[in-house]
Parts: C-alpha cells; structure tokens; sequence
C-alpha cells in the first residue's frame, strides 16, 4: 500500500502533507513555491510510493466553491496530465488555515515561527489529510 500525498494549493505557496506507508498517521512534509510544484512532484514521486493525492476544495461557508477554483482547476488539468495513473481527490478545505494557527499556537510555536506563512501551509495540509483519512476509516 503506498502514501496519500494532500495538497494545500496556493497561488504563491503551497504546503504538502503525506501519510506513513501504512496510512495511520498524516505528518506535514514542505512548502514549494507553487511554479516549482510539479517538478517537486516528479521527482518525489519517483522516490516514493505514493497510490493517491488528496488536494484541499476550497469552498465558501454557504457552500459555494470559492475563487481560488479558479486556480486550482488548470493545476488540476496539468496534473492529470502528467501523472494520468495516480488519482487524484478534492476534500473541503475549509477552516484549515485557522486550523493550522491554533494548532501551532497549541504546540508552543513562538509568535514568530507561528507567522511563518510556509508553516502554516504545511500544517494545513495536513489537517486536509487528517480531515480526508477520518472520512475514509
């Protein structure tokens, strides 16, 4: 059984979260910056077992996707296209950010590193993993 890689999508940064092999635990892994995303991906991917990707739906809170689909989709596109096999999943995203800030705040993270936008990244994609293997159990 291979990884679950989860995507926190964002126009200049984006913060990426993977599973153990095993799929019991999710644990923050980087922040790309968003142009240098794909290639990331093909050498990572090369290196690990990876059977799925989880990336983070940005909705509204009546529901309504939000406008940073607007970015995501074409990221979407060219990732289909250059891994055709690997399957790729879209799971609300919703409140990961704030999430992430209180799950820093709560870990004893210092005002500083907590302003840490990469930081921030990460950790919400991880909530996104979390979030997405809680659903599937």
């Amino acid at each position: 059984m291979g990884r679950i890689l989860a995507i926190d999508y964002g126009r200049r940064r984006t913060g990426l979260a993977v599973t153990d092999p095993l799929r019991i635990t999710a644990n923050p892994l980087l922040t790309v910056e968003t142009k240098d995303l794909v290639a990331w991906l093909h050498d990572y991917l090369a290196r690990e077992q990876v059977d799925q990707v989880v990336i983070g739906h940005p909705t509204q809170m009546n529901g309504q996707e939000s406008e940073s689909m607007n970015y995501i989709r074409p990221f979407m596109g060219t990732f289909k296209k250059q891994f055709p096999d690997l399957p790729i999943t879209m799971y609300d995203e919703r409140f990961t950010s704030v999430l992430a800030h209180q799950a820093m705040l709560a870990g004893g993270m210092k005002r500083k590193d907590r302003q840490d936008k990469a930081a921030v990244d990460k950790i919400a994609a991880c909530i996104i993993l979390e979030d997405y293997l809680e659903s599937i159990r």
